[in-house]
């Protein structure tokens, strides 16, 4: 990863300074898609339910989680994994000491689980994080195999840094609640991809509506901003469980409102997989989505 200046590469918006990729560095082979959305409404969740429904399609999945939480993946693994950072701090960065299982996991029906971690408080890009990660991946020859890659983002920054997955990926998925908070973070979000999008070919699939009954007021924004919603979590207390129990939603007790999320899931990745057609979303300026958003 580079710091862009300007001289080769315009930047990703007016006065950025953004951290670029490395041509030696893109993914090459597998499809590639990034999970944004405000923090805690659900990401990590979704990214791994998703990642088990393509396992349960037969594709060979690895999962990426950009958080310094490094709690991505428990659920398919089963335990807090160290973070790529961790264990290259062990070896002094000398990357080529590590050995695969220090780094990676198989996870639930054979997913493979990396935590990139981020730098210490305060200090550091998560962009050099994303790009160490990926690089020792590429070393160990470890996406020559892979069918689907997820990047799990950490939530509501939408920095040069944490918008570095943006530039790996074929798709980027917005996961919001039918709330303003998490609209209002998903239209930010939505300014970053088109950004991103100048520059790289990272294309905006649509948003999938979790943790809500109902979807009203992400299809009025949907609808005034040209996004497309690709599906729809309720509020499920098995999908709460599900994160105590240390497991995805496949592995829960069935009951009938775990097999339709599941379906939903299933439909989920089968429509990433097809290739929706990208919408074409303008994002709102933050007082107008205030107003939007606002009622009397």
């Amino acid at each position: 990863m580079t710091l862009l200046d300007g001289a080769d590469t315009p930047p990703d918006g007016e006065g950025s300074v953004q951290v670029a990729l490395d041509p030696q560095d893109e993914i090459k082979g597998a499809k590639v898609f990034a999970v944004y959305g405000k923090g805690g409404i659900g990401k990590s969740t979704t990214s791994s339910n998703l990642s088990a429904a393509f396992s349960k399609l037969g594709h060979r999945v690895l999962q990426i989680g950009c958080d310094p939480k490094h709690d991505s993946t428990f659920t398919l693994t089963k335990k807090m994994m160290p973070t790529v950072i961790d264990v290259l701090e062990e070896v002094d960065f000398h990357s080529e000491e590590l050995r695969v299982e220090d780094f990676m996991f198989e996870g639930y029906n054979g997913v493979m689980c990396v935590e990139a971690g981020g730098p210490p408080a305060g200090t550091g890009c998560g962009g050099y994080v994303v790009g160490q990660t990926v690089k020792l991946l590429k070393q160990h020859h470890l996406l020559e195999d892979t069918d689907i890659v997820i990047f799990d983002v950490l939530g509501d920054v939408v920095c040069g840094g944490f918008a570095a997955p943006l530039q790996h990926a074929d798709n980027a998925i917005v996961v919001a609640a039918n709330d303003f908070d998490s609209i209002f973070a998903m239209n930010r979000i939505v300014a970053a991809i088109n950004a991103k999008a100048k520059n790289y070919n990272v294309k905006l699939a649509g948003v999938v509506a979790n943790r809500s009954a109902e979807t009203d007021e992400i299809d009025r924004f949907a609808n005034a901003t040209g996004m497309k919603r690709l599906a729809h979590f309720k509020d499920l207390d098995a999908i709460r469980r599900s994160r105590l129990k240390k497991c995805t939603l496949f592995e829960m007790d069935d009951t009938p409102e775990v097999e339709a999320a599941r379906a939903e899931y299933i439909n989920l990745a089968k429509t990433l997989l097809e290739g929706c057609d990208p919408p074409t979303a303008t994002p709102m300026k933050d007082r107008d989505i205030f107003d939007f958003l606002g009622f009397e």
